[in-house]
């Protein structure tokens, strides 16, 4: 009799112990649950959080403009604006002016690239800065046509000039380059203030363009326009001197200034404005900047629906020269 008791008294403990051990495995792995939980939380968050980066490129292989030019170590007038703009709106900008960087692997390492150049890049040119190689050239390209964003800023429409007459349009013979940013720069005249005329308001930094808006710009007269912009704003040739010089650069119908659209999956948005550094202090055009960069780096949506024969129908019918 007391072994039988013995015998049940062992298996009673040997049940309780066990429902103990499940019991606190149990407890165990909804602690895991919960830590993973928090940690995963956490790594959306920090991804959530973290700055978009962008390489800021200003080689200038042509005329180089005075926004964008160093003296000695100093950083140049854009860079420094840049650089306060990027702490303010969780933006990390890296500055080069070294073509030779220009490989798969180092323009894996940016969400967006911003062009403020000159010329052809795959020469040494004005600035002697290293250029890039064709193949760099093809890699960046091919870079922003698989998702990366890309924003250009005046001059970067004077950048891969197609072969042949400045004021002939290219086409389909468009250099590749002048294809993805989606215009191509003739000749500009005078500075002057200049009406621009807003498309949509509704695109990321548009709502603070005013009706009135018209700074003192070296405004661009463009051509080989890419049949799937979406025009932002548009240059209101009227308001325009169209006389002596090269001001009938401007004798032609209103043509789009500034513009985003797509090229394969990259986003890629332009603005013809930033000569000028009182420009590049304008809260207007800070608005309108950082709204084309968080649309090109993906921070924010926007319908970039093609436009173009709706906002400027006469945009290709060229000046003559």
């Amino acid at each position: 009799m007391e072994t039988f008791c013995l015998e049940r008294g062992e298996g009673a403990l040997s049940m309780a112990t066990e429902r103990y051990y499940m019991r606190t495995l149990a407890r165990i792995t909804h602690i895991i649950s919960l830590v993973m939980a928090v940690v995963l939380a956490a790594v959306a968050a920090q991804a959530q959080t973290a700055p978009k980066k962008i390489l800021f490129f200003s080689k200038s292989s042509g005329f180089e403009h005075d926004m964008i030019k160093k003296r000695g170590d100093a950083p140049s007038p854009a860079e420094k604006i840049l650089a306060e703009l990027g702490q303010k709106n969780n933006l990390e900008f890296t500055f080069s002016k070294d073509g030779s960087l220009f490989t798969p692997a180092y323009l894996a390492r940016f969400d967006a690239f911003f062009f403020y150049t000159t010329g052809d890049l795959t020469k040494v040119g004005t600035d002697k800065n290293p250029p890039m190689t064709a193949e760099g050239k093809a890699a960046f390209l091919e870079a922003i046509h698989n998702g990366k964003g890309f924003i250009g800023t005046h001059s970067a429409t004077d950048t891969f000039h197609t072969p042949g007459g400045s004021w002939e349009a290219n086409g389909d013979n468009a250099d590749p380059y002048i294809k993805m940013i989606g215009g191509e720069f003739i000749i500009h005249g005078s500075q002057q203030a200049t009406r621009q005329i807003c498309v949509d308001k509704s695109f990321p930094g548009m709502s603070a363009v005013p009706d009135d808006f018209g700074p003192l710009e070296e405004w661009y007269s463009l051509k080989d326009f890419a049949p799937n912009l979406h025009v932002l704003l548009v240059q209101d040739t009227s308001t325009m001197n169209k006389s002596g010089g090269n001001a009938k650069a401007y004798d032609r119908p209103n043509y789009p200034s500034t513009w985003a659209h797509l090229y394969g999956k990259g986003r890629v948005f332009y603005t013809s404005m930033g000569h000028r550094e009182d420009v590049w202090t304008s809260p207007v055009f800070q608005k309108v900047l950082l709204g084309g960069i968080n649309w090109a780096v993906g921070n924010v949506e926007a319908d970039v629906t093609p436009n173009l024969e709706k906002a400027a129908p006469q945009a290709n019918v060229l000046p003559k020269p």
